[in-house]
C-alpha cells in the first residue's frame, strides 16, 4: 500500500517539472514573499529583526498560489481522460488521492523553502526569536496543505482547471477571511453571538496567527490537520462517485 503512494507522489511530482507550472509557481513565490515583505510590509521601518511582515502577507498569497498548485489534481485527469485508467489501476483511492496531495505540499515547503535566505539575513542584522520564526513556517507549511487540500477537493468537481482554480481562490478566500474583523462585525449586528464565534473559529488566518506568534496550540493544529483530512476525504468521495458515473 505504500508503494502505491510513493508511486503515485513520484508520478505528480515528476508531472508538476514536466511542465511550467512547477518552475513559474516557485518562482513567483520566491518573488512575491519578499516583495510583500520589502515594499508592502516596510521590512525596514519596522525596526525589528524578525520575518512578521512576510508572515503577515503569506495567507494572501496562499489564496492565489495554492488553488494555482491544486487546480490541476484532479480536473487534469478527467480532462484528458486519464482518471479511467488511474482508478483502473491495482491502486487504493486513498493512496492516490494522499499521493496528490502529499506532491503539492512538497512543492510548497520547497516554495517556502526558498524564502529561507530572508531568515539568514534577519539573523545578520539582529537577534531574532528564531523558534517563533520556525513555528512561523510550520504554521504557514500547515496552511498552505489546509488550502492545497480543499482545492484539490473542488479540483475532483471539475474538468476544467480555470473552474477549479476560481473556486479553490473563493474557497481558500473565505477561509481567510471568516475571522477578519469586517466580517465579525456584519455578522454581529445580525446573527447571534455563538453564530459569530463559530465563523470566527473557521478562520484559517486566526488559527495561523497563533504559530506567527510562536503558539503551537493543539486547537491550531487539530484545525489545519482536520481540514486537510475533511476535505481529502470529501475528494475522494467525488472521485470515486465519478469513477462510478462516469463524466
Amino acid at each position: 500500500m505504500i508503494h502505491s503512494l510513493e508511486a503515485v507522489y513520484r508520478r505528480e511530482v515528476s508531472a508538476y517539472f514536466q511542465t511550467p507550472l512547477a518552475y513559474v509557481f516557485l518562482a513567483v513565490f520566491a518573488c512575491s514573499a519578499p516583495a510583500f515583505a520589502f515594499h508592502v510590509g516596510r521590512f525596514f521601518d519596522t525596526n525589528r529583526a524578525d520575518l512578521a511582515p512576510m508572515f503577515d502577507y503569506l495567507p494572501w498569497l496562499f489564496v492565489v498560489l495554492m488553488p494555482a498548485l491544486a487546480m490541476r489534481a484532479w480536473a487534469e485527469e478527467r480532462d484528458r481522460g486519464t482518471l479511467e485508467f488511474l482508478m483502473a489501476l491495482p491502486i487504493p483511492l486513498w493512496a492516490s488521492t494522499g499521493g496528490k496531495f502529499l506532491a503539492a505540499w512538497s512543492m510548497a515547503a520547497l516554495a517556502l523553502a526558498l524564502t529561507f535566505p530572508m531568515w539568514l539575513a534577519v539573523n545578520y542584522l539582529g537577534a531574532p526569536d528564531n523558534a517563533a520564526i520556525a513555528t512561523g513556517y510550520l504554521g504557514a507549511w500547515l496552511m498552505a496543505g489546509g488550502y492545497l487540500a480543499v482545492g484539490q477537493a473542488l479540483s475532483a468537481t471539475t474538468s476544467n482547471q480555470v473552474v477549479a482554480f476560481v473556486l479553490g481562490t473563493g474557497a481558500a478566500f473565505t477561509l481567510t477571511m471568516a475571522g477578519h474583523p469586517l466580517v465579525l462585525a456584519a455578522l454581529g449586528e445580525n446573527a447571534p453571538a455563538s453564530v459569530s464565534e463559530f465563523v470566527a473559529g473557521l478562520s484559517a488566518f486566526e488559527h495561523f496567527d497563533a504559530f506567527r506568534n510562536g503558539v503551537i496550540g493543539v486547537p491550531d493544529l487539530v484545525y489545519f490537520l482536520g481540514l486537510i483530512v475533511l476535505a481529502l476525504t470529501i475528494a475522494g468521495v467525488l472521485v470515486a462517485e465519478r469513477r462510478g458515473g462516469g463524466r
